[in-house]
């Protein structure tokens, strides 16, 4: 497929500039698109897998380190029997016909959440995938799968508590985190024109840039996580601190 004009440019004017380490993505919107076009929910899904393996694509090319997508949340197992069924069909699609480009391009595959909770097929193909791409080094994808930030949390603090009895800390509840081997969050992006988080990587966003796009996600490809992340390349990061002692002042 042809790139569009300009991308390239675009794509190295990120690349000429600091980088954030690990992107997230909440991926809303393919029941709107679809309904918008007068078919089924489960369309628009579809077409989101193929958003899911454009932005996977740019995000190895750029140079990232760590990408995470919030594939499928703890609540999402109230919709419609139906539409969860095939939620689960495409995603066994899509670690099926991704696999060798997975392989090849050195992405490690990686999933949070309560996987236990997963159908069986599902969770058999993600194990193979997972294993067979464990020694790579390029960038990490992370699926979240029946996954919840506060259920995160309320885990990471009962293993904690578990370990350390009483004494505990932040950096306790930390390394019980499902994504305790990631690099710290930099940037969360969420899609459709909604401006919340969503039970979403709660912990880890404490500091993050959080950018919300228009843009539903079956349209949000190379272009769109391109011209997010170089506006996240002009904003200051403080921290905390002044801008003055950020700036060296």
């Amino acid at each position: 497929m042809a790139e569009l004009p300009g991308i390239e440019e675009l794509r190295e004017r990120v690349r000429s500039r600091p980088l954030p380490r690990h992107v997230a993505i909440i991926m809303d919107g393919n029941g709107r698109w679809a309904e918008a076009r007068g078919l089924a929910r489960i369309a628009g899904h579809r077409e989101g897998s193929a958003s899911v393996r454009a932005v996977t694509r740019e995000a190895r090319r750029v140079g990232l380190e760590a990408l995470t997508l919030y594939a499928f949340s703890s609540q999402n197992w109230l919709r419609p029997p139906s539409e969860v069924a095939a939620l689960w069909s495409l995603l066994d699609e899509f670690l099926e016909t991704e696999r060798t480009e997975i392989l090849e391009n050195q992405i490690r595959l990686n999933a949070i959440g309560e996987l236990d909770r997963l159908p069986g097929f599902v969770r058999k193909r993600l194990n193979a995938v997972i294993a067979e791409s464990a020694g790579n080094d390029r960038m990490v994808l992370t699926l979240a799968l029946s996954y919840g930030g506060r259920e995160e949390i309320a885990r990471a603090a009962s293993r904690a508590a578990e370990r350390r009895g009483t004494r505990i800390d932040q950096a306790a509840i930390a390394a019980e985190l499902w994504t305790a081997d990631l690099p710290e969050l930099d940037l969360l992006i969420r899609t459709s024109g909604e401006r919340r988080v969503s039970n979403f990587l709660l912990w880890q966003c404490a500091y993050a840039e959080l950018s919300f796009s228009e843009v539903l996600w079956p349209d949000f490809r190379e272009v769109e996580l391109l011209e997010t992340i170089a506006e996240f390349q002009t904003r200051e990061r403080r921290f905390g601190k002044t801008g003055a002692q950020v700036r060296g002042g």
